[in-house]
């Protein structure tokens, strides 16, 4: 008979928040363009707190918190991670640049790489960007980028929900940023 059981919350060892916002953070920003969704946009915060992310910048439409419908996929996310909001995404992606980051949009474009053959170095601070559900990326802020990276697919569908799409790139960052 197995001796495993299920962990209790207060077995898991979890840090407050205080003490998360005093932990050094891996150099990755990540960026909503028109996200409209609030539980994708709570989603991305949980991820965000999981992986010890920088920030989150919100633009366009990208719903904001405090809002409860945020608040139920977040658990509490958005009073851990950092975010700030920028109406316009090209203003946003400016800004990083102006702050030596490196602009990467998660898209499937023409000169989109498999994100398992992008280098990620270490000495780099990057920004992760992720479009609206139905549209992608901003068309308008498409000269901002440095590359666009996508995350194979094998099946029938074209694309995975943004939430999911999120927390897979952060999680190839995580992995050899940390």
């Amino acid at each position: 008979m197995s001796t495993t059981k299920k962990l209790k919350l207060e077995e898991l060892g979890r840090i407050d928040v205080e003490t998360f916002k005093q932990t050094e953070k891996i150099p990755l920003i990540v960026v909503l363009d028109n996200v409209r969704s609030m539980h994708n946009v709570g989603a991305v915060f949980r991820t965000a707190d999981a992986f010890i992310i920088e920030k989150i910048v919100l633009c366009g439409i990208t719903p904001v918190p405090p809002h409860r419908e945020i608040h139920k996929a977040a658990l509490g996310a958005t009073e851990s991670v950092d975010w700030i909001f920028e109406k316009e995404i090209s203003t946003a992606l400016q800004n990083l640049k102006k702050e030596g980051v490196e602009i990467i949009g998660i898209e499937q474009t023409t000169n989109s790489q498999n994100i398992d053959d992008f280098s990620i170095q270490k000495n780099k601070k990057y920004a992760l960007v992720l479009g609206n559900e139905v549209e992608g990326l901003s068309d308008e802020a498409f000269k901002s980028y440095d590359a666009f990276l996508e995350i194979p697919q094998l099946g029938t569908k074209h694309s995975l929900n943004v939430s999911v799409c999120a927390a897979i790139a952060m999680w190839e960052f995580f992995k050899k940023l940390k």
